[in-house]
């Protein structure tokens, strides 16, 4: 009898797992249908947008009270840092100046947005960069002093470049753009920000 009883109770607790995780993927649907019904494509922005790759959806079904186990952080960030695409002339730094620029632009990607502009990297909007910044975000760390705590390194200059490029590499699930992973900024733009961020010379650094 307590045998029976125990698989019958097994087998409801399946079922109702099944059954929860049925009503997740319908209710995730549902929200992702509502989401994207509340939308129109308008010039450079295209609902494409709204789609997530494999690794934000994981990250997604993840939070304070689900965090991601250790185990699949590090397959994201093992996985993520394959994508990266250091130069081929294996320099990292370009001109801080026009970094500068770059981090201070908010352009780009907006329908309003000429798509033939470069796109900035609206960096001041979650950093501190510089100490003469009278507003600036803090949902990341500041930047202030980067190069000169951690040193104008080779190796440095090669972990700014990958985390632009990708920061999920570095920090599964981070919620920094991936920059170069997708194609939001060039090269080249990179480069400039890296330098903005390693160049003694950069009001970061001063």
């Amino acid at each position: 009898m307590k045998k029976t009883t125990f698989a019958a109770l097994s087998t409801t607790a399946l079922i109702a797992a099944g059954c929860a995780s049925m009503m997740k993927d319908a209710t995730h649907e549902q929200a992702l249908a509502l989401m994207k019904g509340s939308f129109q494509e308008r010039g450079q922005a295209k609902l494409d947008r709204l789609s997530q790759d494999d690794t934000q959806r994981v990250c997604s079904e993840h939070n304070a009270s689900n965090p991601l186990p250790k185990e699949a952080a590090a397959r994201i960030e093992q996985e993520q840092l394959k994508m990266i695409k250091y130069p081929a002339d294996g320099q990292y730094l370009g001109d801080w100046k026009e970094g500068e620029k770059i981090a201070q632009s908010g352009q780009g990607g907006q329908y309003s947005d000429d798509p033939t502009r470069p796109a900035g990297g609206n960096c001041y909007a979650c950093h501190q960069l510089s100490k003469a910044e009278l507003s600036f975000g803090t949902i990341g760390p500041s930047l202030n002093n980067f190069g000169k705590l951690r040193g104008y390194t080779p190796d440095m200059q090669k972990y700014a470049y990958g985390k632009v490029y990708n920061s999920m590499a570095f920090s599964a699930c981070s919620s920094m753009p991936r920059f170069g992973h997708q194609k939001v900024l060039t090269e080249k733009q990179i480069k400039d920000v890296v330098a903005l961020l390693m160049d003694p010379k950069s009001p970061v650094n001063q």
